[in-house]
Order: C-alpha cells, then structure tokens, then sequence
C-alpha cells in the first residue's frame, strides 16, 4: 500500500472541517470547529460523537449501558481504544478477566485484545471510547503568546498566561 499523500489529506480534512461549522444548535462556529451534546440519558447504547463533530482521524462515541447492560466480546484488527469512565463504573472484562474501573478511569486496550464492557452495579455507567488504528505523528502543536501574534512556537517555549482573577 503506497504512502498517503499528507499535503492531500491535510487539504481533504481543511475542506472537511470547512464543511462543519456548525453546533448542535446550527450556529455557525469559526471554521474548523464542531459542538455537540454529550447525552447521558439517551435511550441508545451509543451516541456516536465522531458522526456528530464530524471527525475523520479517529472513532469517538459515548457509551451508555443502564445497569446489568453488558456489551458484546469484541476485539479490533488496527484498532486500539481508551475507555474514559465518565460516570458509574465499569466492569472492563479483558481475555475473561474482570476489573472494576471507577468513574474517573481511563483504560486502554490494545487492537488484538478481546474485551467486553459490563455495567455491573445498580447505577448508569456512561463512557467515552475513543479509538485509532494510526502511528501518532508526535507534537504538531504551536502556541502563541497572544491572539496578536501570527507566529507559533513550539508550546514548551511559550509561557502559560496568567490565570484569571477573581
């Protein structure tokens, strides 16, 4: 399988994001931006918040499972996946093997492994799974002192502003 041509999928995302400027609400955001609702009461077991924001580097949903809900044993060929516990606690079954993770956790689990998501307890377990099957490309990021300034530097060299008073 031949390189993918960067400069093109940096245009195709740039036209993509271009495509999305609007919220939940339709309100138009500054170009490149996306909002949506995190739904902890939907009646679905998925909210599917790639689809929603529109993002097309990585799989981004929210799980809901009400209580005693399990989800299917399953594994990814590429894929790995981090669950962040938003609230309840999950009962992350991995190979067979149980482990209870409290809201607040983060769990990765690598493409090949089999796992199963349980919500064993009495109260709603919400989650965030967020999931890629590309190399990360390390730090890309500028930062800037102000909104002034047109010219980025690498984050670790631009100090944190003050914070706000009050």
């Amino acid at each position: 399988m031949p390189d993918p041509d960067i400069d093109r999928v940096r245009e195709a995302l740039r036209e993509h994001d271009v495509a999305s400027q609007q919220d939940s609400a339709g309100a138009a955001l500054h170009e490149g931006t996306s909002v949506t609702e995190l739904d902890f009461d939907g009646e679905e077991r998925f909210q599917s918040l790639r689809r929603q924001l529109d993002v097309s580097a990585f799989g981004l949903n929210l799980i809901r499972l009400r209580p005693r809900q399990r989800g299917r044993i399953h594994r990814h060929e590429r894929q790995e996946e981090v669950y962040v516990v938003l609230a309840g606690t999950l009962t992350l079954e991995v190979e067979g093997e149980s482990r209870e993770l409290p809201t607040r956790s983060a769990v990765r689990v690598a493409p090949g492994v089999r796992r199963r998501l349980v919500n064993a307890g009495d109260e709603p377990l919400v989650l965030l799974a967020i999931g890629g099957a590309e190399l990360h490309a390390g730090r890309d990021g500028l930062a800037f002192r102000s909104w002034e300034d047109d010219r980025g530097a690498p984050p670790q060299e631009v100090p944190l502003p003050p914070d706000l008073e009050g």
